[in-house]
C-alpha cells in the first residue's frame, strides 16, 4: 500500500508539474518536426533561478492590470524561414505562481525509472538531480561565445549537451553575429533557421520564460528581435506576453533593454500594450534613474505618441543630470529628443555647446545624426551648424565624397549655406569630376541651386563640369532625373540646351505630367518662363501645362500701411502675371520713382512709367542667416526685372513685430527713388 501511495503521489506531482509548463489555453508546439527530440537534463539547479516571488497576488500596480486581458495575436507576413510556424494563442488571466521545469520529455509517465526519479526531484528539491546521464556544466553566454564561431555551432552545443537557460544560447548567438559581416550574417541567421535543433531551443524558451530572471528574459528576447526571428511568431508573441505580466520586475537594468526591444519592433497589439506599460512604469519611476544613459534609452522608446506629460517629465530629469553628460551623451540626446519628438531648446542648446567643444572627436555619422535630429525637431542652431561646417571644411580630405554630399544635403534641408565649404567642395569636384556619379551630379546641382551659391570666377567652371559628366549618363538617364538636374541649372542661370533638348519632346512632356503630382509640373513651368525670358532667341515650346493653383498670403498690414500712404487707386494687390508668376502688390510711377500714378489713368507708353512689385516674402525663401535668397526667389527677381519690374521685398517676419508708422516709413523710402526722398524731405522742413 505504501508503495502504491508514493507511486500514485509521484504521478500527481508530475501531472501538475506538466500542466503548470504546458497551460490548456496555449500551444506551445510551435515547430512541427518529423524527428525525435533530443533529451534534455538540467543538473546543478540554483534554487535562485527557479523560485521567483508570486508576481500575480503579491503585485498590483497600475501596469499590471493593463496587461491583464492583453491577447496574443497572429498578424499576416510571408518569411523565409524555414519550419517557423506561426500559431493564436488565447487570453490567460492567470496569476503566476512560482514552479520548477518538468522533467524530459522523453521521458514516458508510465516508465517506473522516470516515476522513480521524479520522485527523487520532488524530495531532494534542495540537492542536484542525479540521473543516469553525464550531469553538464552549466553554460554562460560569453563563455560559450568565445568557444564558437558561428550560429550553427552554438545549437549544435545545445543539441549535444543542454543546459539552464536557454536564454543563454540566444545571447550567444546574437553576440557572435554582431562580430560579422552584413553577407556573412545573412547566411548564418539561414543556416540557424533550418537547423534542427533550432525548434527545439525555441520550444524550450517557451517553457522557461516563467522561471527564468526577469534580465535573463530580457536579453534573449532582444537577442531573438535583432537575429531576425520573425515577429508574428508564437515564441516571440509568448515572450512577449511574459514581459507584459511581469513588468513590475523592471529595474533599471532591465529598462534600458525593454526600451531597446520596443525601439528595435514594429508595431503589433503587444508591443502597442508593453509600450503603453512603459509609459506608466517611467513615469512613476523617472526620477529614480541614476544612469543618463538608461534616460536617453528611454526617451528614444517612449516615442511620439507619449503623453506631453511625460515627454516633459523626462526632459526635466535630463536637465538635472545635465552635470553627469558625457560628450557621448550630449551627442546621443538629439537623437533621442527627436525620437520623442521634443524640442527641448534649452537641452539642445546646452548639448550643442558640449559638441562644439569636443567637435574633432566626433564621427562624421554621429554629427551627421546631430543634423538629422535637428531638421525633423526644426531646431536651428548656427552656431552648431557653423561648427560643423567649419570641421568638415578643414578636414574635408579625411572624408569620403558621398559622406560630404549628404552632409551638404541636410545642410540644404535645414537651409543654411556654408560659403567656405561649399567653395573648397566645389573645388574638388572641379578637380576630380570622374568620382562623381549620376546620382552625386543631381545632388549636388539640387544643393547649389536650392542655395544659390556662387563662387566667384570658378561658377562657370563648375556648371561646365557638371554638364559634361551628366551629359554621358543621357543614355540612361531617367526624364525624371533629367528634368531635376535641367530645373537646377535653370536656378542657377544656366542653360545646356544637350540637356535641355531630349526634355522638350512631347511624349517625354506627357511621360512627366503624372496626374496628381504637382512636382514635375512646376518644374516644367520654370523650365518653360527661362526658356521665353532667359533665352529669347530660342524657339518657344508650348508645353500646354496645367494652371498652377497658387495659394496666396493676404499681408493686411502691408496693406493697410500702402492705403494709407497712397490713398485708394494708387496701387493694385494679388497680381497674376505671365509665367506663372505672382506678386502681392503692384504700384505705378513715373519713370524717376518721384511720383505715383493713379491705375485709372490710361497707360500712354510703357517707357514713361516704372513698375514696382512689392513682394512679401517669408524666411523660408531665405537661407538660415537671412541675408542670401535661396534659388527660386533669385530667380523670380531675375525675371521680374527682365519683364520691368522694380521689386521691393517686404520680409514678413519683421513687418509682424513693426506698428504701423513703422512700416509705412519703411513703404516710403523702399519706394520712392533716393534723390526723391531727399527732395520730399526738403520741401517739408521747407513748409
Amino acid at each position: 500500500d505504501s508503495a502504491m501511495n508514493n507511486r500514485a503521489g509521484a504521478i500527481f506531482w508530475n501531472l501538475r508539474q506538466f500542466s503548470i509548463l504546458v497551460p490548456p489555453s496555449r500551444t506551445i508546439r510551435l515547430y512541427p518536426l518529423g524527428f525525435s527530440r533530443p533529451k534534455v537534463v538540467y543538473s546543478n539547479w540554483n534554487p535562485r533561478n527557479l523560485l521567483l516571488s508570486d508576481f500575480g497576488n503579491g503585485v498590483q500596480s497600475s501596469a499590471r492590470h493593463l496587461f491583464q486581458d492583453a491577447l496574443i495575436f497572429k498578424s499576416g507576413g510571408n518569411f523565409q524561414t524555414k519550419g517557423i510556424g506561426t500559431e493564436t494563442v488565447l487570453t490567460v488571466n492567470r496569476p503566476l505562481c512560482p514552479r520548477r521545469l518538468s522533467f524530459d520529455s522523453k521521458h514516458s509517465l508510465d516508465s517506473d525509472n522516470a516515476l522513480k526519479k521524479a520522485a527523487f526531484h520532488h524530495k531532494a528539491s534542495s540537492e542536484d538531480v542525479l540521473t543516469k546521464e553525464t550531469k553538464p556544466t552549466p553554460v554562460n553566454n560569453k563563455k560559450l561565445s568565445e568557444e564558437c564561431s558561428s550560429l550553427s555551432d552554438v545549437l549544435d552545443k545545445f543539441s549535444e549537451q543542454p543546459t539552464f537557460p536557454s536564454s543563454n544560447y540566444f545571447s550567444a548567438m546574437w553576440i557572435i553575429a554582431k562580430r560579422m559581416s552584413d553577407d556573412q550574417k545573412r547566411v548564418e541567421k539561414q543556416l540557424m533557421f533550418n537547423h534542427p535543433a533550432f525548434n527545439q531551443l525555441c520550444e524550450q524558451m517557451m517553457r522557461e520564460s516563467k522561471i527564468l530572471h526577469y534580465d535573463h528574459l530580457l536579453f534573449s528576447l532582444h537577442a531573438m528581435v535583432k537575429l531576425g526571428i520573425p515577429q508574428n511568431t508564437l515564441l516571440i508573441q509568448t515572450l512577449l506576453r511574459v514581459v507584459q505580466e511581469r513588468i513590475n520586475e523592471c529595474d533599471e537594468k532591465c529598462l534600458s533593454v525593454l526600451s531597446a526591444i520596443l525601439e528595435a519592433m514594429e508595431p503589433c497589439k503587444n508591443v502597442d500594450v508593453l509600450r503603453a506599460g512603459l509609459w506608466i512604469l517611467a513615469d512613476q519611476r523617472v526620477w529614480k534613474i541614476e544612469r543618463v544613459f538608461t534616460l536617453q534609452a528611454l526617451i528614444r522608446c517612449v516615442g511620439k505618441d507619449a503623453p506631453i506629460a511625460l515627454k516633459r517629465k523626462l526632459e526635466m530629469k535630463a536637465l538635472r543630470e545635465l552635470d553627469k553628460f558625457s560628450d557621448l551623451n550630449s551627442q546621443h540626446m538629439f537623437e533621442a529628443l527627436a525620437a520623442m519628438n521634443h524640442r527641448s531648446v534649452v537641452l539642445l542648446d546646452e548639448c550643442s555647446k558640449m559638441v562644439l567643444g569636443n567637435i574633432h572627436g566626433c564621427p562624421l555619422k554621429v554629427l551627421i545624426n546631430i543634423l538629422q535630429s535637428c531638421r525633423d525637431l526644426r531646431y536651428h542652431n548656427l552656431d552648431l551648424f557653423k561648427g560643423i561646417a567649419d570641421y568638415v571644411a578643414t578636414t574635408i580630405d579625411i572624408w569620403k565624397l558621398k559622406q560630404v554630399i549628404f552632409l551638404l544635403i541636410l545642410f540644404e534641408n535645414l537651409g543654411f549655406r556654408h560659403t567656405d565649404l561649399m567653395d573648397v567642395f566645389m573645388k574638388k569636384v572641379i578637380a576630380d569630376p570622374a568620382s562623381l556619379n549620376m546620382k552625386s551630379i543631381i545632388c549636388i546641382l539640387h544643393v547649389y541651386s536650392s542655395l544659390n551659391h556662387f563662387y566667384k570666377c570658378q561658377t562657370s567652371e563648375f556648371q561646365e563640369v557638371m554638364v559634361n559628366s551628366l551629359t554621358g549618363y543621357l543614355h540612361n538617364i531617367s526624364s525624371e532625373n533629367l528634368l531635376n538636374a535641367v530645373c537646377s541649372f535653370c536656378l542657377m542661370n544656366h542653360f545646356p540646351m544637350a540637356l535641355i533638348n531630349p526634355l522638350l519632346q512631347k511624349d517625354v512632356i506627357k511621360e512627366l505630367l503624372i496626374p496628381g503630382d504637382e512636382s514635375n509640373a512646376h518644374k516644367l513651368r520654370i523650365l518653360a518662363a527661362c526658356l521665353k525670358l532667359d533665352i529669347p532667341c530660342q524657339k518657344a515650346i508650348d508645353f500646354d501645362l496645367p494652371p498652377r493653383s497658387s495659394t496666396t498670403y493676404q499681408n493686411v498690414k502691408v496693406a493697410d500701411a500702402l492705403s494709407s500712404l497712397l490713398g485708394q487707386g494708387y496701387f493694385s494687390k494679388d497680381i497674376q502675371l505671365p509665367h506663372n508668376y505672382h506678386i502681392d502688390f503692384e504700384v505705378r510711377m513715373d519713370i524717376n520713382r518721384s511720383q505715383v500714378l493713379p491705375f485709372s489713368d490710361a497707360v500712354t507708353s510703357a517707357a514713361d512709367i516704372q513698375r514696382v512689385a512689392v513682394l512679401c516674402v517669408p524666411r523660408s525663401a531665405y537661407c538660415l542667416d537671412l541675408a542670401h535668397p535661396r534659388g527660386f526667389l533669385a530667380m523670380k527677381l531675375r525675371h521680374l526685372k527682365i519683364m520691368g519690374f522694380h521689386v521691393i521685398l517686404v520680409y514678413n517676419w519683421e513687418v509682424e513685430r513693426l506698428e504701423k508708422k513703422d512700416v509705412i516709413t519703411f513703404l516710403k523710402t523702399k519706394l520712392y527713388s533716393t534723390e526723391a526722398f531727399l527732395t520730399a524731405d526738403v520741401n517739408l522742413q521747407s513748409t
